[in-house]
């Protein structure tokens, strides 16, 4: 066999016997004829690559159970065909007249291409996250360790990650936290598909969602063989009479910062819920997507925290930290746990074990709530200048939905109406914005220009410059 190599030496040595190999096992009339075809595909093919060094005759064939010779010869016939080059004393090489197609992988992640000012919501400012301190409790953790924590987890998670989370939790949203009901997953994504797959399970076919609402739960819960039947949303939250008429028996809600209205349910209206769900023996998913950020009013507190055995909490570290940790937590009624847990169990078998053990850290050290404040500075001062340029340049625009969150709905006078035209000129002027009909499940009128503005990753000088933008697009 041939000597460890290192870099490309030891590549193309790897790939030279790989695809060889089942040449070689070729008649021995024919074995020479099979070695030249095999590494000629697999330089034409791009299996091999320009500039890729191959291993000795001597190694080669050695390798491959041949006479030199063989070998010999094929290098030689591939030299003279230019698909190999060679030099005294410098080994034999890919060339570079026979080029391939390489694969290209394409990113799908959502982008607002060619645009000057992004105002779509859903996205935090990622270079808000605290890579020193990120990278300083990685350290800590690859040293601290346990060898058998690297193993399979158990699939609710960590139990030092569901122990920081059941106190961080109980402390800033004032749910009713046990550690033992606490499941982590990949965002609240997962935890939605999860709370699908156990409502089929229990013959749910149907869930309740907020119209307007998020457009993903749509999707997902579609994906677990579950419906959405929309529920319109007032001034207090989710309507519990066209609940009640729907004859569902599970929900989705935001009802600390309703997704994308802004409002937060009022206390009679989460309290006609929690009837409703008792009344039913239901449950709602409480989506508690970016319940920490508050500006002018006092937390409100989580849903569950007044129905633990009928609310099932997500949250995740999506809009905090960055939504490529795939992390987040969900709490679960006590009926429910088992069953979601072993639907984690045969979806993923747990989260990843250094990612846990890297957050728990975090959040046992305090970097996370620093984390939570520097957001909540950062992010009051892009609301305060969207608000400020928005009085400026669209004198009579209503916004509203601003005093938690990390975007706000702006309603425009008709004048800058119809709602298509308007978009329609945005998008001329690379203004990337979002109307409120896009979160709807019915159209409202065309003149009506209702704007779901995210502000939370634009900076406050670009939000200055992109209403700016908006205003002399609007007035073209």
């Amino acid at each position: 066999m041939t000597p460890p190599q290192t870099g490309p030496e030891k590549s193309g040595a790897s790939s030279a016997w790989e695809l060889l190999l089942p040449a070689a096992s070729a008649p021995a009339r024919a074995r020479g004829r099979s070695l030249q075809a095999a590494l000629r595909e697999a330089v034409r093919s791009g299996r091999l690559a320009p500039g890729t060094r191959l291993p000795s005759s001597r190694d080669l064939a050695a390798d491959l159970g041949v006479s030199r010779g063989l070998v010999t010869d094929a290098y030689e016939q591939l030299t003279a065909e230019g698909y190999l080059r060679s030099g005294r004393g410098s080994g034999t090489w890919v060339g570079a007249a026979a080029r391939a197609a390489r694969p290209q992988a394409h990113d799908l992640a959502p982008r607002a291409p060619g645009a000057r000012v992004d105002f779509v919501a859903g996205t935090p400012d990622l270079s808000l996250f605290p890579r020193a301190a990120w990278a300083a409790a990685q350290r800590d953790v690859l040293t601290d360790l346990p060898h058998q924590e690297l193993g399979y987890p158990d699939p609710r998670g960590l139990p030092r990650l569901r122990t920081a989370l059941a106190g961080l939790l109980a402390r800033r949203r004032g749910v009713v936290a046990d550690p033992e009901r606490i499941v982590v997953v990949s965002g609240v994504a997962q935890a939605t598909a999860l709370l699908g797959f156990a409502l089929r399970a229990r013959g749910m076919r149907a869930v309740g969602v907020e119209d307007p609402g998020s457009p993903q739960h749509t999707a997902l819960y579609a994906a677990a063989g579950v419906a959405c039947v929309p529920v319109p949303v007032d001034g207090e939250g989710l309507e519990t009479e066209r609940l009640r008429a729907s004859g569902v028996r599970a929900a989705t809600v935001t009802p600390a910062h309703q997704f994308p209205t802004g409002i937060a349910y009022s206390a009679r209206r989460r309290a006609e819920l929690l009837d409703w769900a008792r009344s039913v023996d239901g449950i709602v998913l409480e989506d508690d997507y970016d319940g920490d950020f508050r500006y002018d009013r006092a937390p409100v507190g989580a849903l569950q925290g007044l129905d633990p055995e009928h609310v099932a909490y997500a949250g995740s570290v999506s809009k905090s930290l960055a939504p490529g940790l795939r992390l987040g937590w969900l709490l679960v009624p006590r009926t429910w746990t088992e069953e979601v847990v072993e639907l984690k169990r045969t979806m993923d078998l747990g989260h990843p074990t250094l990612d846990q053990a890297l957050f728990a850290r975090f959040v046992e050290r305090g970097d996370y709530d620093r984390q939570l404040r520097r957001c909540q500075r950062a992010y009051r001062e892009r609301r305060d200048a969207l608000v400020a340029a928005l009085g400026k340049h669209f004198p009579g625009a209503e916004v509203s939905g601003i005093a938690a969150g990390l975007h706000a709905i702006v309603s425009l006078p008709a004048r800058h109406g119809p709602r298509e035209r308007f978009l329609a000129r945005m998008t001329a002027a690379g203004v990337s914005v979002r109307p409120l009909t896009d979160y709807a499940h019915g159209a409202a009128p065309e003149q009506d220009v209702r704007l779901v503005l995210g502000y939370a990753h634009v900076t406050p000088a670009r939000i200055h410059e992109g209403v700016r933008l908006m205003a002399e697009a609007a007035a073209a």
